[in-house]
């Protein structure tokens, strides 16, 4: 026991030790300074400090730079990376091309936020896991607004941030409020931070709203992210200038489709239809098929106004009830969206295709079409069920064809990923009264199809037209293989569910994942799993390199089909047309830069909107405190675990300490938490009973109580064990 104790005492002693030579990196100090620096008297103390010196010494730790003089060794003068704060105030430092995260200390940021590219100097390894470093130098910061909710004191303000990542209050200097009243959600601009001040200085920059509100939340999150609230004005004038005539001039050089069928299907409340189906018979008894995408590159040029602001945002953001569009509503809405009974300018992409989905010839180019019809995807559902309505020969071949191409997708090595998409009914205030899951369905998988068969071609195309020693620049949708050690933890998961994934080969993987994905379709766990599936995954990018698709087992692939909502495919129509025209390949790395930019401004969208979709969720369930759901453990942590409820799809966190008939510590190996004395385990996919213990709306956390007499918990259990 006394070993035990002395081993605990030089452990703390050394990293004191460390922490003091770090403190001042470059200084020299024998073991009495360092002594000092401890405040310790005790000849026994100061003689434990001299041996762990020498031992790190020995080490390699510290260096000898004189007899009885020591100085911390240098690993590597400075690297240049990102922070990646934690919630505890501690960040690490991530370098490209590094394998290994530096860790940097709560006192050793020097201000840095989350984020923030920032030299640092590096250091010996912390207790042998991670490098440890300090920050130098704050290179760029990441952002300087911050949205939050004011708090209003006779003196001062404060705003205390949404961001878990953001560990700092702002100070606001009450002349600094414009017009944010206590409470008040709002944007505040970070405008110093002196060297003697804990908190930061700021301004409000934009005053949100009353929290809570729909609204006021939802410009919150887009405040967060980036995305800007309104258009400039010099971007809306430039678009109202825009003519809404179709003269000779435009229909220059264009082929006319507008006496051939042609529809849209969209979802019953969209907005903007920006592409469109056409299709035909031909003489020979093969089909010419038109997938026909609104041409924005038209009315959008290159460095005018609008383009750079549609580069800026690279996307529409789909927030719940609302869409925050790339374009504005003139192009969105009207000028490019392809209304039925209205003559429209389109890209196009045509196939001659036979009855066993061979495509026979294909054509690229502007086009004019006039949309005889708009359905939706309810509408095309019921006419393939009952096989009668508008265009019914027509609809159930289009859907005959694209079976055809999506078997022989899988057939390649596509994986199957059909997650449930969760939507909310809103009051007039915007306030969530039902959550529901939306339901896929053939008419939604045959226009999936022919996107898919237009993308794929058109990267093809361009691909082939080059040559390998002089490639065409143009903008590919890549997706690399996952990573094996991350496919081999989700097989580990699916196996907790009763499932096999194989993980020797691609093909073998891409089989097994839609065995999976097949398996759980309309079950309860499958949410759950397939969207743990897809976290395994690569991360799909846009970029100049031509590399395949993965999860698509494309050779070539692009976005050619969404220019009112993406930014890429606007690059994509214009290279397309310049290449067509004869002109001579683009320099590779100012597309390159756009590309990552596409690919950031992305990756922001989608956590906006993921955020918001929590905020809703917590929202619903506010009202549904005390409520009883079913619900599927969907991740286990040292604190707590996850449960995603069955019906919804809404997810919360139980708090071990909540759960009083046992002490329970988490088995990471084994995906669940164990009870110390009576060992009943919870583990990842097992259904359990629980009710709703409370929300905080603010933060977005939804918290569970769980129900441990639970019949859902045993049976589920009984199921497990016949798999």
């Amino acid at each position: 026991m006394a070993k035990q104790k002395n081993s605990a005492i030089k452990n703390i002693l050394q990293q004191l030790i460390l922490d003091a030579f770090a403190e001042q990196m470059h200084q020299n100090f024998n073991y009495k300074q360092i002594a000092a620096k401890l405040n310790v008297e005790d000849l026994v103390t100061r003689q434990l400090i001299l041996e762990i010196i020498e031992e790190m010494a020995e080490k390699g730790t510290i260096k000898e730079i004189a007899k009885g003089k020591y100085q911390l060794k240098e690993l590597q003068n400075h690297v240049i990376g990102k922070i990646d704060m934690a919630q505890n105030g501690s960040a690490y430092l991530v370098v490209e091309g590094m394998e290994e995260d530096v860790f940097i200390s709560p006192r050793k940021l020097r201000n840095a936020l989350h984020g923030d590219q920032v030299k640092v100097f590096m250091y010996a390894k912390r207790n042998g896991k991670n490098l440890e470093g300090e920050v130098l130098e704050i290179l760029e910061r990441a952002k300087m607004e911050f949205t939050g909710i004011i708090q209003l004191t006779p003196k001062f303000a404060f705003l205390v941030p949404d961001n878990k990542k953001m560990n700092h209050d702002i100070f606001i200097p009450l002349d600094q409020l414009n017009g944010a009243k206590d409470k008040m959600k709002a944007v505040v601009k970070i405008t110093d931070w002196p060297a003697s001040s804990k908190n930061p200085f700021g301004t409000v920059v934009s005053v949100l709203g009353v929290q809570g509100e729909h609204l006021t939340e939802m410009n919150a999150v887009l405040a967060e992210y980036g995305f800007p609230l309104a258009f400039p004005k010099e971007v809306e004038s430039e678009s109202n200038a825009i003519s809404t005539k179709i003269t000779d001039k435009d229909l220059a050089g264009r082929r006319d489709m507008r006496k051939i069928l042609t529809f849209t299907i969209d979802p019953f409340d969209a907005k903007d239809f920006d592409d469109a189906i056409s299709f035909q018979t031909l003489p020979n008894g093969n089909f010419e098929i038109g997938v026909h995408i609104a041409d924005v590159s038209h009315y959008v040029r290159p460095n005018t106004a609008l383009d750079k602001e549609a580069n800026e945002r690279g996307t529409s953001v789909y927030l719940v009830g609302k869409v925050i569009p790339m374009l504005p509503e003139k192009l969105s809405n009207e000028l490019c969206s392809l209304r039925p009974k209205e003559d429209k300018l389109t890209f196009s992409a045509i196939f001659e295709m036979d009855k066993n989905a061979n495509v026979i010839s294909e054509w690229f180019g502007r086009t004019i079409i006039h949309s005889d019809r708009r359905f939706t995807y309810e509408e095309v559902w019921e006419i393939i069920q009952a096989q009668s309505g508008d265009h019914v020969s027509e609809i159930l071949t289009l859907n005959e064809l694209a079976h055809i191409l999506r078997n022989a997708r899988f057939k390649n090595g596509a994986i199957n990923f059909e997650s449930a998409e969760v939507k909310f009914n809103l009051d007039d205030t915007g306030k969530p009264i039902g959550v529901y899951v939306k339901e896929r369905n053939d008419a939604h998988k045959l226009i999936e199809d022919f996107m898919l068969l237009a993308n794929r071609k058109v990267a093809e195309f361009i691909a082939k037209k080059g040559s390998k020693k002089s490639p065409l620049t143009f903008v590919y949708r890549s997706h690399d293989a996952p990573k094996e050690e991350v496919l081999e933890g989700f097989a580990k998961f699916a196996a907790r569910f009763g499932y096999k994934i194989q993980t020797k080969n691609h093909a073998e993987i891409s089989k097994s994942l839609n065995l999976l994905m097949s398996d759980v379709e309309g079950k309860k766990e499958q949410n759950v799993l397939t969207q743990l599936a897809i976290r395994s995954m690569a991360k799909a990018i846009y970029t100049t390199k031509k590399t395949s698709h993965y999860g698509l087992a494309f050779d070539y692939y692009t976005h050619f089909t969404s220019p009112i909502r993406r930014y890429p495919d606007v690059m994509a129509h214009r290279l397309l047309q310049h290449y067509l025209d004869g002109q001579k390949s683009v320099d590779a790395e100012v597309y390159e830069k756009m590309c990552l930019h596409a690919s950031q401004m992305e990756k922001r969208a989608a956590d906006a909107e993921r955020l918001f979709v929590k905020y809703k969720q917590a929202e619903y369930l506010a009202d549904q405190i005390n409520t009883e759901f079913a619900g599927i453990i969907s991740g286990v942590t040292e604190w707590g675990i996850y449960v995603e409820i069955v019906e919804n799809k809404c997810e919360g966190m139980i708090r071990l300490r909540d759960i009083d008939d046992d002490f329970y510590v988490l088995d990471q190996a084994n995906y669940c938490i164990i009870g110390q004395r009576k060992k009943r385990k919870y583990q990842l996919g097992d259904e359990v009973k629980i009710k709703v213990r409370k929300v905080d709306l603010a933060k977005k956390q939804i918290d569970f109580q769980l129900i441990t007499d639970s019949l859902i918990h045993t049976e589920y259990k009984k199921n497990y064990k016949r798999r």
